[in-house]
């Protein structure tokens, strides 16, 4: 924690500020184009669903790359070995993305005085898919920026239009069914749906396939544990 948050100004008030700043920005925006927001009637709370169900995937997949890297004194010790670095950001990034969706959401429900029926299966189910498919990139990540140095700037850039074609800011369903067959494919997009699912009771998440994304979190585990446990000689050596 100290080494996470303890650099930044503000320290741990920056994980709560950072999501706060994206949803506020995104409800100004969209509230200056529509009236009411695809589900319920508050902007903040609808982007504030997706936005949050994304970030347990976003934030850890970017936070285990570096665990490694950014711990290599640790591992001068014989008692610690490479997994426990990155099993020690999963739990720390997990948590406090956990806490943050918490104060978050348990604000913006109470403002909008959203009905308190909160689907629990359904929101711990949308984290640990997320998690798990973060886990298993980060994994891999981890290697594969090592032994190819240009493959983490085409990660990179692959990436960033992640955020897009995820649900985020709209619904899938509402799409044409070209573009909403597009988006479907993106296991995120799944992800978010099934998270707003946890919240708005009424939505039916029409496209949601829960067997295939949790085939692609396996999958994804499956590849980046047997990337870093074949790749120990790579990680050692960088």
């Amino acid at each position: 924690m100290s080494s996470r948050f303890g650099r930044n100004p503000g320290g741990y008030l920056w994980a709560l500020l950072d999501p706060i700043s994206h949803i506020a920005f995104m409800s100004i925006i969209f509230m200056a184009i529509s009236r009411t927001p695809a589900l319920g009637t508050s902007f903040p709370l609808f982007f504030a669903t997706g936005y949050i169900a994304f970030q347990f995937y976003q934030s850890l997949a970017g936070y285990l790359a570096s665990a490694i890297s950014g711990n290599r004194a640790l591992l001068s010790y014989p008692a610690v070995a490479p997994i426990d670095t990155v099993f020690s950001r999963y739990l720390l990034q997990l948590l406090t993305t956990a806490l943050v969706g918490v104060c978050v959401l348990g604000a913006l429900i109470v403002y909008a005085k959203h009905p308190a029926a909160l689907h629990f299966p359904h929101l711990l189910s949308a984290i640990l898919k997320a998690s798990w498919i973060a886990l298993g990139i980060g994994l891999a990540n981890i290697v594969l920026f090592a032994r190819f140095p240009l493959y983490e700037k085409l990660f990179g850039v692959v990436m960033r239009p992640l955020f897009l074609v995820s649900g985020i800011f709209y619904l899938p369903e509402a799409l044409p069914p070209a573009a909403r067959d597009l988006v479907l494919l993106n296991p995120l997009s799944h992800i978010v749906m099934e998270f707003r699912m946890g919240v708005y009771p009424q939505y039916r998440a029409l496209g949601y396939d829960a067997e295939y994304v949790a085939w692609f979190a396996c999958i994804c585990l499956m590849i980046g544990m047997s990337l870093f446990t074949f790749g120990r000689g790579v990680i050692r050596a960088r």
